[in-house]
């Protein structure tokens, strides 16, 4: 596998599990939240997994349905992404919890 393409692939799994987290946070199942940004829970499935490459257009609508700006989506996502080292989903240590006092933080600071 060439670096970059690992890269990549690391970068779609940590942005599959910051969906994932921030959707749990706020009390959405998946197929309720797949519902709410206009595809099919088998396609959120996907995202969440790190298997499919979101277009923009669903970038902003998972944001918008979270009621974050697009910039928090993405927040700490490179250091999520060492997290998986290529070698398949690990799972993030990081609490949702965490995550919640880290996007409450920089929520504040965007509004």
């Amino acid at each position: 596998m060439d670096v970059e393409k690992g890269k990549s692939d690391r970068l779609l799994k940590a942005l599959g599990q910051q969906i994932r987290d921030l959707r749990i946070e706020q009390g959405y199942s998946q197929e309720g939240f797949a519902d709410k940004c206009g595809v099919h829970r088998t396609f959120m499935g996907t995202v969440e997994r790190g298997e499919s490459n979101l277009s923009f257009q669903n970038i902003a609508r998972v944001a918008t349905t979270l009621g974050i700006p697009l910039s928090t989506l993405f927040l700490d996502i490179e250091a999520k992404a060492r997290i998986f080292g290529g070698h398949g989903v690990q799972k993030d240590k990081e609490s949702p919890r965490s995550t919640k006092a880290r996007v409450s933080k920089r929520t504040s600071k965007v509004h």
